[in-house]
């Protein structure tokens, strides 16, 4: 076992502890009940959406869990502490699968509004693929942005990887073009590629990407095209909202959720991946290049249920991973 495996648990552990506390603290009071009845499902309901688990995930959980307390016959509150946690972590799982683009020859366009660190969560997969042996390339297709380039080619710098760019406000499709035309001729293994994360118009936006799209299909089509979207995690519903936007411009293959350390609003990594149907693949807990991982489900939800849900010890969770 891996003293980083254990490092980012701790800090994981740490970053969520004011969503834990929250949710711990209005706990002590729900199980605290003598029976399981309406009252017991409401306060249950209530402390999830303060944790910004959100409302239809809240209900999922909620449906869930009285089923399996009926199937059971569970007459006492204690008994369901167990459930609720593996309850959410079921719904969290995400395939092997999901992770297959790294193993291939892929273009990873990372999306996302200005502010939730798309250029760094860049910059840290360019320096963890770097590092694992990859051929990485980087291009700079967030033109409209000031001083955009500029952080991209610190990154790109700090990352020891080449970065493709045009003049600040030059067409960002003539970017992917020449990053896609280098991507081939230097036997790239992933290019990752910044876009503009402009939402005050869609039909630009989606436009845009979709003609990004068709340029990498025409000149690339034996690479894999993966679309991350990027979230501040601190912003709970409005991450969520972020993501319904952009997935009803372009298809999201996957999420990237940044900011978590110190959020109260750690339940909305549950939220977003119930609601939309798509799958949490990596988290960032903070500013160091390690400080980006591949979202393990059973890490998370045991690092925001960690005083409450008293069996299960630091080591089980990391042996699962």
């Amino acid at each position: 076992m891996s003293e980083e495996k254990k490092g980012f648990f701790k800090k994981l552990k740490e970053g969520l502890s004011k969503t834990r506390n929250n949710i711990v603290n209005s706990f002590s009071s729900v199980f605290g009940a003598s029976h399981i009845d309406d009252d017991f499902y409401e306060e249950l309901e209530e402390t999830f959406i303060m944790a910004d688990m959100g409302y239809e995930t809240t209900e999922k959980v909620i449906e869930n869990l009285k089923a399996r307390v009926k199937e059971a016959k569970i007459k006492e509150p204690a008994a369901c502490k167990e459930l609720i946690v593996n309850i959410i972590r079921d719904q969290m799982m995400v395939d092997e699968s999901a992770y297959d683009f790294e193993q291939q020859t892929s273009v990873v366009l990372v999306i996302g509004v200005n502010g939730v660190g798309k250029t760094t969560t860049i910059g840290k997969m360019a320096a963890q693929y770097k590092k694992a042996g990859k051929k990485v390339l980087i291009a700079a297709a967030d033109t409209f942005r000031a001083a955009a380039i500029d952080q991209l080619k610190t990154w790109a710098d700090r990352a020891q990887v080449d970065l493709i760019s045009h003049k600040e406000g030059a067409d960002p499709s003539a970017v992917v073009y020449d990053a896609v035309s280098a991507a081939k001729a230097r036997n790239t293994d992933i290019l990752l590629i910044d876009t503009a994360g402009r939402l005050h118009n869609k039909k630009n936006l989606m436009d845009e990407l979709a003609k990004m799209r068709r340029i990498i299909s025409r000149d690339y089509p034996e690479a894999n095209v993966e679309a991350l979207i990027v979230l501040d995690g601190t912003t709970g519903q409005n991450a969520l909202e972020q993501a319904r936007q952009f997935s009803n411009v372009t298809e999201i293959d996957g999420i990237v959720i940044t900011k978590l350390d110190g959020t109260a609003k750690g339940g909305i990594a549950i939220a977003i991946q119930a609601e939309l149907n798509v799958p949490v693949k990596f988290i960032g807990i903070g500013e160091k290049i390690d400080d980006l991982q591949r979202f393990n489900p059973s890490a998370y939800v045991d690092a925001l249920f960690a005083d409450f849900d008293e069996d299960r010890s630091e080591l089980d969770i990391l042996i699962e991973e």
